[in-house]
């Protein structure tokens, strides 16, 4: 990456997801049959990057592979997809792994195994400082460790975006220096180790209790709620049939970070990022579900109008 500064940076994970389609998912101590297994390209960092990068953004990766046949697979299909991997790492071991379980309406449950993730330290992180200090843009989530997570957001310049997930105990010190926290319901619940959430009203008050410039909730079929300052901003999606879920957040998030990337406003961003969200739920798969530019501009949705109108998208 020497001599070329991307846009937005992603320092996450990288997966190889295992799925497998069932009637119903399971509860515990519960066994039960599922479809033909599928392997694909996965994790976090990886989706979020190549959402990014389906949207035409010049975007980078700062992750982990391991030394095996896999990792060089889910590298290359990187590259394919065009990110730039000149940070990503290759380590002694297996690749992360996941197993995806899908139900009839496209709802998931998904169990990781970290792998090479699990090497994504400060130091691995700290070798690309000159690259996060010159985004303007910077991505994480956390399924790399919290520390290495710390060590991006304290290199980046422009606009430091987390995605919470999986949800874990986080340092006040890391959620200061967040500009853009993007959780779930669910992740909000646990970062604020409260009741879960049910109205939009129940959402907005705890994400105003967190340390970080401005919060935007994913709401799955519900879309999203952007809380910045005095503004509240409920955005609902546009109509679609669901397939399957996985991802979605994913999308979500790397539309988000290409939107902010080019100076929009965070309501705007977020409108944008609906939109891309639900459009990926409509094809089987993270990666393989993501949308072009061109796919998302031409949906038209009932998100929120004054926002359309200031990105000028069709409606």
């Amino acid at each position: 990456m020497t001599g070329y500064q991307p846009d937005v940076i992603v320092v996450g994970s990288v997966n190889a997801d295992l799925r497998i389609e069932v009637d119903m998912l399971p509860r515990p101590g519960e066994t039960i049959h599922g479809g033909s297994p599928a392997w694909l390209s996965g994790g976090k960092g990886a989706n979020q990057a190549i959402a990014l990068a389906r949207l035409g953004r010049a975007v980078a990766l700062v992750g982990a592979v391991g030394s095996d046949q896999v990792s060089a697979d889910l590298a290359r299909q990187l590259a394919a997809e065009g990110v730039d991997t000149g940070r990503l790492a290759t380590v002694d071991g297996p690749a992360g792994q996941a197993v995806v379980f899908v139900d009839p309406s496209g709802e998931n449950s998904i169990v990781v195994s970290p792998g090479a993730n699990a090497a994504v330290r400060p130091e691995l992180v700290r070798r690309a400082h000159a690259e996060l200090a010159g985004a303007k843009v910077v991505l994480a989530q956390l399924e790399i460790p919290v520390d290495a997570v710390l060590a991006a957001a304290s290199a980046t310049r422009g606009t430091f975006v987390l995605n919470p997930a999986p949800a874990l105990p986080l340092p006040p010190e890391l959620l200061r220096r967040v500009d853009v926290l993007v959780p779930n319901r669910g992740e909000l619940a646990q970062l604020c180790t409260a009741a879960l959430p049910v109205t939009v009203d129940e959402v907005a008050a705890l994400a105003r209790t967190l340390p970080c410039a401005a919060v935007v909730v994913t709401l799955g079929g519900d879309g999203a709620l952007v809380v910045e300052g005095d503004t509240v901003r409920h955005l609902t999606p546009p109509a679609v049939t669901a397939v399957d879920t996985t991802g979605a957040g994913d999308c979500f998030c790397g539309a988000l970070a290409d939107a902010l990337a080019d100076g929009r406003p965070l309501v705007d961003a977020a409108a944008f990022a609906v939109r891309a969200a639900a459009l990926s739920v409509t094809a089987a798969g993270a990666q393989a579900s993501m949308p072009t530019r061109e796919q998302v501009l031409a949906l038209t949705a009932p998100t929120d109008r004054h926002a359309e109108d200031r990105m000028g998208v069709p409606k």
